[in-house]
C-alpha cells in the first residue's frame, strides 16, 4: 500500500539564525483571528471592543508560561529540574495545552481583576477563540512532524519522512478536525442561548468535549513521556482527567440551574 509523505519544511523563511516556522505563524495568527471574534462578541452583546486593546498580550503570556512550565515538569522534569535555565528557551520548542489551559485561566482572571470584567462571562467567551487556537496549534504541530501517531495501516496514515518511514495515525489532523467541530458547537449555542446562560454552559461544554477527545486520542499517539510507558494511562491521559470531570460537573450545574438564570 502506498501512503501519504509529509516532508514539507517546518521553515517558510531562514535568514541566518532567524527562522520563522509555520508553527510560529499560525500560533500567533491563531490569537488574532480568536482576538477578531471576540471584538466581534464585544459588538453583538453592546460593548465597546476597545476594552480588549490590552487584553492579547495578557492571553498569549499567560499560555505561553503556562504551556512551557507543564511541559517542562510534567513531561521531562528529570532533565528540566536538572537544567532549570532550559525551561527559559521556549524557542526550542515544547507546550503542554493543559499547561496552556491554567495559564490562560489565570490570565482572564488577573485581567478581570485589572480591567474590572466579569470574570466568567469573559471566560465562557473566551472558550470559542481556544477552539480556534487549538486547531492552528495542531495544524502548526503537523508542519512539524511533532506530536505523531502510533504506526497503523490503516490507508489514511502518513509517514512523515523527517521522522522515519513508518506510516502512522496523522493524529494532528484528528485534533485539528475535531476543534473545527467544537469551534461550531460552542459559537451554536452561543448563538442559540440567552447571554447569560451561554457564561454558564460554555465552559463545561469546552472542558469535556477537548479534554475527552485529548484522552481518547491518546491511544493513537506516541508517548511523550518516558517514564509513563510502564502506566496504564499516558501523561496526557492523567493531566485531562481533572478536566473531564469538572467539564462534566460544570455542565450538569449549568443545566440544574438554568431555570434559575436571569436572561
Amino acid at each position: 500500500m502506498e501512503y501519504f509523505i509529509w516532508n514539507i519544511n517546518p521553515n517558510i523563511l531562514e535568514l541566518g539564525p532567524i527562522q520563522l516556522r509555520w508553527y510560529g505563524l499560525l500560533f500567533v495568527g491563531s490569537f488574532f483571528l480568536g482576538l477578531s471574534l471576540l471584538q466581534y462578541i464585544y459588538k453583538r452583546e453592546g460593548k465597546d471592543p476597545k476594552d480588549l486593546d490590552n487584553f492579547l498580550i495578557y492571553i498569549i503570556v499567560g499560555t505561553v508560561i503556562g504551556a512551557r512550565l507543564m511541559h517542562c515538569l510534567a513531561y521531562e522534569p528529570e532533565f528540566y529540574l536538572a537544567h532549570p535555565l532550559e525551561i527559559l528557551k521556549v524557542w526550542k520548542g515544547g507546550l503542554a495545552s493543559h499547561g496552556g489551559m491554567l495559564g490562560v485561566i489565570m490570565a482572564v482572571y488577573i485581567y478581570t481583576r485589572v480591567y474590572s470584567v466579569a470574570f466568567f462571562w469573559l471566560l465562557a467567551r473566551l472558550t470559542m477563540a481556544g477552539a480556534i487556537t487549538a486547531t492552528f496549534v495542531r495544524i502548526g504541530n503537523f508542519f512539524n512532524s511533532e506530536i505523531l501517531g502510533i504506526p497503523t495501516d490503516k490507508p489514511w496514515a502518513i509517514i512523515f519522512e523527517r521522522i522515519d518511514m513508518l506510516p502512522r495515525h496523522p493524529v494532528q489532523l484528528y485534533e485539528a478536525s475535531a476543534y473545527v467541530v467544537l469551534f461550531i458547537l460552542l459559537f451554536s449555542i452561543y448563538r442559540s442561548v440567552s447571554s447569560a446562560f451561554a457564561t454558564k454552559i460554555l465552559p463545561g461544554v469546552f472542558l469535556s468535549y477537548m479534554f475527552i477527545l485529548r484522552f481518547l486520542l491518546e491511544y493513537t499517539k506516541t508517548r511523550q513521556a518516558h517514564y509513563s510507558s510502564e502506566l496504564p494511562l499516558s501523561t496526557g491521559q492523567f493531566l485531562s482527567l481533572p478536566f473531564i470531570i469538572i467539564g462534566i460537573v460544570w455542565i450538569i450545574w449549568a443545566l440544574k440551574t438554568r431555570n434559575k438564570t436571569k436572561d
